[in-house]
């Protein structure tokens, strides 16, 4: 029953050690403690701020890139208009070299066919000459086979070259 109602002796030795720990505990315990905690505290607040940090320069890194990717893709697209702008011109420029050389083609076959025309109408009045010059010969030594038919075509020629 005695720890019910402790007596003043008790009280007194009870709370004469709890304070010599108390005030052990404060000097030697809770200041560590104290300062492990506020270390603690502060390594906390610390990597907040860094994860802070670090988010916020993500987020400025990731509009930088977003950017760099608009600028990217503009140039793309430049590069795009430009090779195709360059195709067409030398796509039109082959058409209008082909055409010209398709042009000189036609115009050189044109002049081949003009002059192997005139050949071949040369040719066919030298033919038809020949041939006109053997059938008059032949007409010719068909009525001139006589004397006296040679010697009348050969004055009414001397007559004429006379005249003129």
């Amino acid at each position: 029953m005695e720890l019910i109602t402790p007596s003043i002796g008790l009280l007194f030795w009870m709370t004469l050690s709890f304070l010599i720990v108390f005030m052990l505990l404060k000097k030697y315990a809770w200041k560590p403690i104290l300062n492990g905690l506020k270390q603690r505290e502060d390594n906390i607040e610390s990597a907040l701020r860094s994860a802070k940090e670090a988010k916020e320069e993500m987020a400025r890194l990731k509009a930088n890139n977003e950017d760099l990717l608009k600028e990217a893709r503009n140039e793309r697209d430049l590069m795009l208009k430009e090779a195709k702008e360059i195709k067409d011109k030398l796509v039109s420029t082959a058409e209008s070299e082909a055409r010209v050389k398709a042009d000189a083609i036609v115009a050189k076959a044109m002049e081949d066919i003009e002059l192997e025309k005139k050949a071949a109408v040369n040719e066919l009045k030298n033919q038809v000459a020949a041939f006109s010059l053997e059938i008059a010969e032949k007409v010719v030594r068909q009525k001139l086979g006589d004397q006296k038919a040679q010697s009348d075509l050969v004055d009414s020629l001397v007559k004429e070259i006379n005249l003129s």
